[in-house]
């Protein structure tokens, strides 16, 4: 009687407890790809709860049926052969969900490193999100500015940061918008995300890189389009420019709050030249082309003008 009242008691504790939790973020989507993600989760959850429910049933089943029993000394089980059947089951099951898990899991792959569906359609918003111990620091090149530790970004549009560190390997991680992708000293990695609505979103580095890992944290605000624009005009007219010694000194190991500039650093200090993504590897190309015609250009000027 006292187990049994124990047992209801854990019950009812651990069902008060779960009920006050907040919902886990990657199970609480907010953008296309993040809700390719959840339903994969959520789905490889419902298959391994179907496979641990079922394997304990069989378990009980066995235990119950082959129990030890009173049987004579001189007893001998019965020779059984081999069931094809049962043989069957337990190689094909398996074999059939690791097949179904990993064509999933491949499907929803190219899904999230493509641009959002739905926003095949609209021009991207491209931010240049870079890492420093320990900070953020996002540069918006077509908006001239440049923020530190915090980023806004419109809602319903499309969107690609490109990722890269000025410090030791990060990993850039909005949850409830997409899965992480890992930010490097000597390339480029683009991440395309997109916000369902307006609202306050966590970001943070999901890579160890030091002591200060814990508190390498960024605030995301998804906005309208209105209010964005609003936002961008706000800060050309308040903020100050962004001088290289400035953007030296964020540099710096340690921990800052949020901060606004005019400009971007990647006037003075561009991202590298190697780029993850196969179509901004072409344009870098192309441009490295470009710009050495050009040097042979000015070379031949300075020869035929030293004749």
């Amino acid at each position: 009687m006292k187990l049994k009242w124990a047992l209801l008691a854990m019950i009812f504790t651990v069902a008060a407890v779960l009920s006050g939790c907040e919902p886990l973020l990657v199970l609480d989507p907010k953008g296309p790809q993040a809700k390719v993600q959840a339903d994969d989760i959520m789905l490889s959850i419902w298959i391994m709860s179907g496979i641990v429910i079922v394997v304990f049933a069989i378990l009980v089943f066995v235990l119950v049926k082959y129990r030890a029993s009173k049987q004579s000394a001189d007893y001998e089980p019965p020779h059984i052969e081999g069931n094809m059947f049962v043989e069957a089951i337990c190689i094909g099951v398996p074999i059939i969900i690791v097949i179904f898990l990993s064509v999933m899991s491949v499907k929803s792959n190219y899904e999230v490193e493509a641009t959002p569906k739905g926003y095949e359609g609209q021009e991207p918003l491209v931010i240049y999100a870079s890492s420093s111990n320990w900070k953020w620091h996002f540069s918006y090149p077509e908006e001239g500015i440049e923020t530190v530790n915090y980023v806004n970004i419109p809602a319903n549009r499309p969107l690609e940061f490109k990722l890269y560190s000025f410090g030791p390997i990060t990993s850039f991680w909005i949850p409830q918008l997409g899965g992480q992708k890992y930010a490097m000293g000597d390339m480029v990695t683009t991440l395309h995300l997109a916000a369902y609505e307006p609202g306050e979103l966590m970001g943070r580095n999901a890579n160890f890189s030091g002591e200060g890992f814990a508190e390498n944290t960024f605030d995301v605000e998804a906005m309208s389009q209105a209010d964005f624009d609003k936002w961008v005009k706000e800060v050309h007219d308040t903020a100050k420019p962004l001088t290289e010694e400035k953007f030296n000194d964020l540099l710096e190991p340690g921990h800052l709050g949020r901060s606004t500039y005019t400009g971007t650093h990647l006037e003075f200090s561009p991202a590298p030249e190697h780029h993850h993504d196969s179509a901004d590897s072409d344009k870098v190309s192309e441009e490295g082309n470009h710009h050495h015609e050009s040097s042979d250009s000015l070379k031949e000027e300075d020869h035929s003008h030293h004749h």
